[in-house]
């Protein structure tokens, strides 16, 4: 009992039951005379659907009030907008991903032993996806022992470095590539085991590669891993090897359809908990200056207009509470996203600026970029809207000023998309955020989630190792990537 207390109590390992599958999912059906393993086709589908709602539970939640989305008014602890972060804000996303990592492995070892190579490149794919974020958001964590918990009896694994996680990671995506490469284009694995892509497998290949892209510019900055070599390496000197995203077709979104068990996570709220949190004046603005279409997908009217609410505004001073996120947003089927055309654009944009690429040029990933960000919501970009002021490219501008522009309409198309506008945010600056006298923190943007607080107890030993070699265990202690 002790044992089976501490597996639960880290939330890095499953027990027997495969936690993934419940009653909204098809029952998991084996034949006991031929395999006593799990079909990887039955674990996939749960395992995408439970993380996407994860990432958007905390996206809703902490992301959008950091990132200043939304504002959840009030002047009590624990408001996330003013930089006021409770500890056990960290649980949610370290017991969520880590257990469906358990059962992305699983989805590869069993994968293995059935000589199905397309479901190894999705789980290592997958791997790479939420175990980047993990790190992202707390910096060293368990990496190497993490899920050995149930085969190998370690349940107190080691935090392995930042720097070491992310060299595996792209490990796992260069084996990801070499499978898919082995694999005819035209090839689909079932539909109803992939929410994702329909079981295009050439669409996972596409989405594994972009999704090396994103991270390799998350460490361009940083010399040890000579990360900008990757990004020329897939984009310049092997492209057919490394094939990325061509359209919003090819975009990484669990699209939610409203039909059990595919129902979004906010699809049973409440409308009156929906509008708790207000529409901030920076998001609304920007869209609004720029006469961007995206605006009446996103945010209601208030008294026939948009009026946002200003994060940071003074302690005891509360606005006029104006628009909130549109209710149609509760059960929209692009809240489920991953990773987008337009983001990746936009990420070459960014590469071409800083001279990682020099095949085409950043204006043309912009504006790719911009366009796709506003179609893949369904609308049609104005004539004019690159060619204003607010928007316009010019080749003259300093790289501050590229930057901002490329980051505001990445800022747009990272929109619910787990903790990523926070994570840019914190390696970038931009796009640069209005800080007001309600700010506390001395007005700084927190770096990093605490680890969770049972951890402490339940891993002590590592725990304390991992805080003496990366920092005070809170909020301010920047993260390998965000050091100099």
């Amino acid at each position: 009992m002790k044992h089976l207390i501490k597996v639960i109590v880290l939330g890095i390992v499953c027990s027997s039951i495969f936690t993934s599958c419940n009653k909204d999912f098809q029952e998991i059906n084996t034949n006991p005379n031929t395999s006593p393993r799990v079909q990887p086709e039955n674990l996939l589908a749960p395992a995408l659907a439970k993380s996407v709602s994860a990432n958007m539970s905390r996206s809703q939640r902490i992301t959008n009030e950091l990132m200043q989305v939304t504002v959840n008014m009030g002047d009590g602890e624990g408001r996330i907008f003013r930089y006021d972060i409770r500890t056990n804000e960290a649980d949610h996303m370290w017991n969520n991903l880590y257990v469906q990592l358990r059962n992305f492995r699983d989805i590869y070892e069993y994968a293995d032993e059935l000589n199905q190579p397309e479901y190894k490149a999705i789980a290592q794919i997958s791997e790479v996806w939420l175990f980047s974020i993990l790190t992202d958001i707390y910096g060293d964590i368990p990496y190497s022992q993490a899920l050995l918990g149930r085969d190998s009896n370690i349940v107190q694994p080691v935090f392995d470095k930042q720097q070491a996680i992310y060299l595996s990671l792209f490990e796992k995506l260069e084996e990801a590539n070499t499978l898919l490469n082995g694999i005819a284009f035209e090839y689909k694995i079932k539909a109803d085991a992939d929410p994702v892509f329909n079981g295009q497998m050439y669409k996972w290949r596409l989405f594994g590669n972009s999704l090396y892209l994103r991270l390799a510019l998350r460490l361009a900055h940083k010399t040890e891993l000579n990360t900008a070599a990757i990004i020329k390496k897939i984009i310049e000197d092997e492209p057919i090897r490394y094939p990325i995203m061509r359209s919003n077709d090819d975009s990484a979104i669990l699209r939610w359809t409203g039909v059990s068990p595919y129902v979004s996570p906010f699809g049973t709220w409440r409308p009156a908990d929906w509008y708790g949190p207000k529409s901030a004046s920076f998001f609304i603005d920007k869209l609004s200056e720029r006469s961007d279409p995206r605006i009446v997908s996103w945010v209601s009217l208030f008294n026939g207009d948009y009026l946002g609410v200003p994060s940071g505004y003074p302690i005891g001073q509360p606005p006029v509470q104006g628009s909130a996120l549109h209710t149609d947003l509760m059960s929209h089927p692009l809240l489920g996203n991953m990773l987008n055309y337009g983001e990746l654009q936009l990420i070459l944009a960014e590469a071409a600026v800083k001279g990682y690429i020099t095949t085409g040029s950043a204006r043309e990933y912009y504006e790719r970029g911009t366009r796709a960000g506003i179609e893949l919501w369904g609308h049609q970009m104005p004539s004019f809207y690159l060619s204003t002021d607010l928007t316009a490219w010019d080749d003259n501008f300093d790289e501050f000023q590229k930057m901002e522009l490329i980051h505001l309409q990445k800022y747009y198309a990272l929109f619910f998309t787990d903790m990523q506008s926070w994570f840019e945010f914190r390696r970038t600056g931009h796009p640069v955020l209005p800080i007001g006298s309600g700010h506390l923190n001395g007005g700084k943007m927190p770096v990093r989630l605490n680890y969770p607080v049972y951890v402490q107890n339940a891993n002590r030993a590592n725990y304390q190792q991992a805080v003496a070699e990366q920092g005070p265990d809170n909020f301010n202690t920047p993260v390998w990537w965000q050091k100099p």
